[in-house]
């Protein structure tokens, strides 16, 4: 039995080392094996038979030499193969799926998206999101393999335990959904595939720590902006996601007592007067606009009815930024979602505020930008949060312990 422990932990400290190298060269592209051993610890030994491995296996790749002017042989650049191994990241969203196949740095190689049928128990919308990966899988080259999926959900999860506890805008409650999806995946080209799932904010904040090729920030918060109103927070590398899975729901914040009623039943919550419903006017029972589309299209011929409420929703979002800076006082915020889409009119409200905020109080406003993704932020994301579990084996998957059965939300 000692021995087996002796070489299964040896085995793990293998991977872990395989990994730095990976995760190494995914932030510093170029390096040669020598800059390796010194980056990550290593010998320049072990890094050479770690290298060659990777080489064979689709890891990475080596380039032309670099020209130093030194004597003797020149150092061999290394990189993160773009083209053998490859990630397929999901967003689950309230209308249909998103599926984009990824390298392992992010360039998108394949899109698709599903609209959901008329049923949308979560039965039906897994199977929607099983037929759009394999379709995808399917545009890929067979010689391509792929690595991890990564799938982003509007709700509160349990990554261990792959459940999702509530989404408060499908109306869906403890879904076995990695379970479910893995059972559509059997006998097919996926089967096999590691499944991770994680809120869609959460997977977005991923997104852009893992294939964002500017200096790291860290903390990093991302503001996710659709029909709900959600957080991603990374603290120190790791991913921030509470007791019971629902760190980052800032959407439920109340920020105007007795406000409009939210999803969730409270009133005057942050996505009650942010989110989409928020733009598209009327009562708490009906809308008078239908889409975002249409928002955009009345911000175009200035409408003073649009334009008031998109005013409005942007200087609540600064209430909100203001209230998150002051909580986890992040490096950057990222702001993504349809809603950021609508541009200057509703992002100008809200940082304005933000910077109000900040003069009164003498400091600097917090660096805040939009998602570099666009609307793949939360596909891509969900991309690289199977890389994040991938080249991170040591770093457990958060087990809550509890089910909304235990203790309610």
């Amino acid at each position: 039995m000692q021995a087996e422990a002796a070489a299964g932990s040896q085995q793990l400290l293998k991977v872990i080392n395989r990994m730095a190298l990976v995760r190494q060269l995914c932030a510093c592209p170029g390096l040669s094996r020598a800059d390796l051993a010194g980056a990550v610890n290593l010998t320049k030994s072990t890094v050479s038979l770690l290298v060659r491995e990777l080489v064979n296996e689709g890891w990475l790749v080596e380039r032309e030499v670099v020209a130093t002017g030194d004597l003797g042989r020149r150092p061999t650049p290394l990189f993160i193969d773009p083209e053998r191994l490859l990630l397929l990241g999901a967003e689950v969203g309230i209308e249909s799926v998103r599926v984009v196949a990824t390298s392992l740095t992010g360039e998108v190689k394949a899109c698709t998206v599903a609209n959901y049928g008329a049923s949308r128990t979560a039965k039906a919308c897994i199977a929607s999101l099983a037929t759009a990966l394999l379709k995808l899988r399917r545009q890929l080259d067979a010689s391509q393999q792929i690595l991890g999926i990564g799938v982003g959900l509007p709700g509160g999860v349990n990554e261990a335990r792959g459940v999702l506890y509530f989404a408060p805008n499908l109306g869906w409650r403890d879904v076995p959904f990695a379970a479910l999806l893995g059972e559509k995946l059997q006998d097919t080209a996926l089967a096999g595939v590691p499944l991770f799932i994680q809120n869609e904010a959460d997977v977005a904040a991923l997104g852009e720590l893992e294939f964002n090729l500017t200096a790291a920030s860290d903390p990093l918060l991302y503001v996710s902006i659709n029909q709900g109103l959600g957080a991603g927070v990374i603290v120190g590398d790791r991913l921030l996601t509470g007791s019971r899975g629902f760190a980052g729901e800032v959407g439920h914040m109340v920020l105007q007592p007795g406000g409009p009623r939210c999803s969730c039943g409270r009133r005057g919550c942050a996505e009650a007067l942010i989110a989409t419903r928020a733009l598209l006017g009327g009562s708490e029972d009906e809308t008078v606009l239908r889409s975002l589309a249409e928002v955009r299209a009345h911000l175009v011929d200035e409408d003073a009815e649009t334009l008031k409420a998109v005013n409005s929703a942007g200087r609540y979002l600064g209430v909100l930024l203001q209230n998150l800076a002051t909580a986890y006082d992040p490096a950057c915020i990222v702001l993504g979602g349809a809603v950021v889409e609508l541009g200057e009119p509703f992002l100008k409200p809200a940082l304005d505020t933000l910077l109000d905020y900040a003069t009164a109080a003498g400091l600097p406003p917090p660096s805040v930008r939009t998602s570099r993704f666009g609307a793949n932020a939360v596909a891509v994301g969900a991309a690289a949060l199977a890389r994040y579990r991938l080249t991170r084996p040591a770093l457990p998957l958060a087990d809550t312990g509890v089910t909304l059965a235990e203790e309610a939300v």
